[in-house]
C-alpha cells in the first residue's frame, strides 16, 4: 500500500524536486505552496500521470497554524495519516542586523521553523500509531554554520537542527526517525535570478558571481543539484536509513569540513 507524503514548499525548486522524487518511489504525494494555478496544476497533474500515484495540492499558508491544520485534516480525510514529512518551505532575507526589518524577521521564524513544528506536532500521533514514521527537514549548511546579514535565516536554520534532534529523541522508540538535510547553494530558479541581479549590482560577469560570491565557500566549487537532495531524502524514507535518526547530513560540496 502506497504511504503518503506532504512535502512543503514544493511548487518548485528543491521541494519539486523532492515531491517528484518520493512520487517515482510510489508514495502518493501531497505538494503544497505558492504560484500561478494553472502551472500548479499542470505540476500535480504530472506527478500523478508520470508515476501513476495519487498526487494533491494545497495551498496552506505554512506561516498560518489553522490552515496547516486544515491541510492535515483533508489529507487524513483523503489518503489517511502521514506517513512521511518533508518540511522544505523557506523564505531568505539578507540584511545589518540593525536594519533587519521586523516583519521580515517575524516572517523567516514562522515560516523556516515554526511551520516545521506545527507539522511535526500534527504528525507524530498517526506516526506513533502505525509505529513507523519519517520526517525530513530542509536546513541548510547555515544550520551548521553562519554567514553575516543573515541573522534570521541562520537562527531559523540553527533552531531547526535543534528540533530535529529532539523530535528524533522523542520519535526513536515509536519508529520514527526525523533527520535534516544541509545542502550548501542550490542552483534554482531563485538562485538563477540571484546570480544575474548581483552581476549587475557589482558589475562582473555571472561566472565571476558564481566563482567568487556563490561558491566561495564550496570547495568542490560546484552546486549541489536538487537531485542530490532528492536522492538523500528518498534513501531516508528506506529500511537502510533505519538507524539514522537526529543526523545533520550535509551535501555542501565540504562547505562545513572548512
Amino acid at each position: 500500500m502506497p504511504r503518503t507524503a506532504i512535502v512543503t514548499g514544493s511548487t518548485s525548486g528543491i521541494g519539486e524536486g523532492i515531491a517528484r522524487a518520493l512520487a517515482a518511489a510510489g508514495n502518493n504525494v501531497v505538494i503544497n505552496g505558492f504560484g500561478e494555478p494553472a502551472a500548479i496544476e499542470k505540476l500535480r497533474a504530472s506527478i500523478a500521470a508520470e508515476h501513476h500515484v495519487t498526487c494533491l495540492y494545497s495551498s496552506a499558508d505554512m506561516t498560518k497554524p489553522d490552515q496547516i491544520e486544515a491541510m492535515f485534516s483533508t489529507v487524513k480525510e483523503k489518503l489517511g495519516p502521514v506517513d512521511i514529512l518533508v518540511n522544505n518551505a523557506g523564505v531568505q532575507h539578507v540584511s545589518p542586523v540593525e536594519d533587519f526589518p521586523v516583519a521580515k524577521w517575524d516572517l523567516i521564524i514562522a515560516l523556516n521553523l515554526s511551520s516545521a513544528f506545527h507539522t511535526t506536532r500534527l504528525a507524530f500521533p498517526g506516526m506513533k500509531a502505525k509505529k513507523w514514521g519519517r520526517i525530513i527537514n530542509i536546513a541548510s549548511a547555515h544550520a551548521l554554520v553562519a554567514s553575516p546579514f543573515k541573522s534570521a535565516y541562520v537562527a531559523a536554520k540553527h533552531g531547526i537542527l535543534g528540533f530535529t534532534k529532539s523530535t528524533a529523541l522523542e520519535g526513536a522508540q515509536h519508529g520514527i526517525r526525523v533527520n535534516a538535510i544541509c545542502p550548501g547553494y542550490v542552483r534554482t530558479g531563485l538562485v538563477e535570478n540571484q546570480i544575474a541581479d548581483t552581476a549587475r549590482a557589482r558589475g562582473i560577469s555571472e561566472e565571476a558571481v558564481i566563482r567568487d560570491v556563490l561558491l566561495a565557500a564550496q570547495p568542490t566549487k560546484e552546486f549541489v543539484k536538487v537531485s542530490d537532495i532528492a536522492a538523500m531524502a528518498v534513501f531516508l524514507t528506506t529500511e537502510a536509513a533505519n538507524q539514522i535518526n537526529g543526523a545533520a547530513l550535509s551535501i555542501d560540496g565540504g562547505w562545513v569540513a572548512q
